[in-house]
């Protein structure tokens, strides 16, 4: 990734570990979501969090970019307690994508966009050209330049995800984390959105996803985290982590796990009750 992106030697493949949980327990109205979990972000990979309904996979993405505050532990965030940061610090280093993101009405792609420039801004730093090229650079990678100066409330879904992605890169910051970024988007914009995160993993980005579709998640990740009723319960490569016995365990679901056709991945079929049984 260019450096007006923030890359850093620490955030390649083998790198020191940027982002961490150590013990945290979280929680809402009193009910415990998560219990002493501890977790790594491996650097220089995507990373995708999977699991049931209700485990605690949005809940844990929000523990680690500070939108909830742990009722013990700490989240780590280039080795020190992201709760002690400033918040315009922490959005220098880390940019968040949530779920289902609203932009004020009439507000065009490149003013979104700019307001990723906002944690770079003071009263001693004004908006510069410096600011605008990082916008310009944010808006071509993402494939979304044409679109600079439509409202946001015209595009279609899928080119509304790249916009918001365009705006966390604009942030300076090589460390993503996008909460269910394909939710309410058909296949084909969702595999749109899913190729622009390869892309941009492969220009230097750290990137941290929660997503339900299992394959989806599988063919775009190479570390996957599964969570069930707030615990870890595997994590490792898709290779080594999708099983049938672990979509059983996790999920409740009765799976074929086989090659991927188009790709060197575990590809898993459901095996519904009316389903014949289908040969090992």
């Amino acid at each position: 990734m260019d450096a007006q992106f923030g890359t850093t030697t620490e955030s390649g493949a083998g790198g020191a570990v940027r982002l961490a949980a150590r013990d945290i327990t979280v929680g809402y109205g009193g009910q415990t979501v998560i219990d002493g979990l501890d977790v790594a972000i491996p650097p220089g990979v995507v990373t995708t969090i999977i699991g049931p309904n209700g485990c605690g996979k949005s809940t844990l993405l929000r523990t680690l970019t500070r939108l909830l505050k742990p009722a013990r532990g700490a989240v780590v965030l280039d080795g020190e307690d992201i709760a002690r940061l400033r918040t315009r610090d922490v959005a220098k280093k880390l940019g968040l994508l949530p779920q289902a993101p609203v932009a004020p009405e009439g507000l065009t792609v490149s003013d979104l966009v700019a307001r990723g420039r906002h944690p770079h801004q003071s009263w001693l730093r004004q908006w510069s050209s410096d600011d605008a090229d990082i916008v310009e650079k944010a808006l071509a990678m993402t494939g979304v330049s044409e679109l600079a100066q439509r409202p946001i409330d015209s595009l279609s879904g899928g080119q509304r995800q790249r916009v918001w992605i365009s705006m966390t890169l604009a942030q300076g910051t090589d460390l993503l984390l996008l909460d269910e970024p394909t939710t309410y988007l058909d296949l084909a914009h969702a595999i749109d959105v899913l190729d622009l995160v390869d892309d941009l993993h492969e220009s230097g980005c750290t990137v941290v996803m929660v997503l339900h579709d299992l394959n989806l998640a599988t063919r775009y990740s190479d570390h996957l985290i599964v969570m069930r009723a707030g615990s870890i319960l595997a994590q490792g490569t898709p290779r080594e982590v999708i099983t049938a016995e672990l979509l059983e365990e996790a999920f409740g679901l009765r799976a074929k796990v086989i090659d991927d056709p188009v790709g060197d991945r575990p590809l898993i079929v459901p095996i519904g009750r009316t389903h014949v049984r289908l040969d090992p």
